[in-house]
């Protein structure tokens, strides 16, 4: 077997594969399996879609489905760099299975307004969001949804870019909810960080900001709220996809 440059880092061949056994020498010693069995276990253990490696990583999202689909084994070797760098791990760690972390991530499913009117998005697949983070240790991952702030409303408690993780069941309000920061989403699908208070009329809420210096909304109707379980500071969020 040649053990020149070229074959050790396919860069000169222009696609990635896989090397059969350990070079007795050698720095790059990936596991004995193709490109698409790597890519299957990351999905299977990070729990991620395709579509969102694909659009983190910059990557044809076609191409990515035909290694998947088994039509094709391999993918150049600046896409195989790109796709394991959204799984935070370099090719060899891409090829073992052995990823930076065992902690599960949570997909940030949008934005919420603190302030600003933002328009609830839930067009992502499963899985999916605007990028992803990883579980605070406080939290349970399970059925817990992310969002990130935009406006300044609820300063000093909550800044542009923080993080907020909530769990929702079901539609409706229920009563903790009621005097509490929450993640809401009101009649006209506008998507809310505030201080859910009972409304004057029957059915309406009032919606309180922490900012004094921010206007509060009145008599509005809602079709579900629930409670800020944890949140994270925009400094202490690391971007992970």
């Amino acid at each position: 077997m040649s053990r020149t440059m070229g074959y050790i880092n396919p860069v000169l061949q222009g696609t990635f594969y896989a090397i059969p056994r350990s070079l007795p020498w050698g720095t790059f010693t990936p596991m004995a399996t193709t490109f698409r069995n790597a890519l299957e276990n990351a999905l299977a253990v990070t729990g991620r879609s395709l579509r969102s490696i694909a659009i983190d990583a910059g990557v044809s999202y076609e191409q990515l489905k035909n290694l998947k689909q088994g039509k094709s084994q391999k993918t150049n070797v600046d896409d195989a760099m790109k796709i394991a760098a959204v799984f935070g791990v370099n090719l060899e760690q891409f090829y073992r299975g052995q990823f930076s972390s065992d902690v599960p991530l949570i997909a940030v499913a949008g934005r919420v307004g603190a302030g600003a009117q933002v328009d609830l998005v839930d067009a992502f697949e499963k899985g999916d969001g605007l990028y992803h983070v990883a579980c605070p240790a406080e939290i349970s991952p399970r059925g817990v949804v992310a969002v990130e702030v935009e406006g300044d409303s609820m300063t000093p408690i909550y800044q542009p870019g923080e993080i907020l993780f909530y769990s929702r069941d079901a539609l409706g309000i229920p009563t903790e909810a009621i005097g509490r920061i929450c993640v809401c989403e009101d009649d006209a699908g506008k998507a809310w960080v505030k201080v859910v208070r009972v409304g004057r009329e029957e059915g309406t809420f009032s919606l309180i900001s922490l900012n004094p210096e921010a206007e509060n909304i009145h008599g509005v109707r809602l079709k579900w709220a629930a409670p800020v379980k944890f949140n994270l500071p925009p400094e202490y969020v690391q971007r992970v996809g």
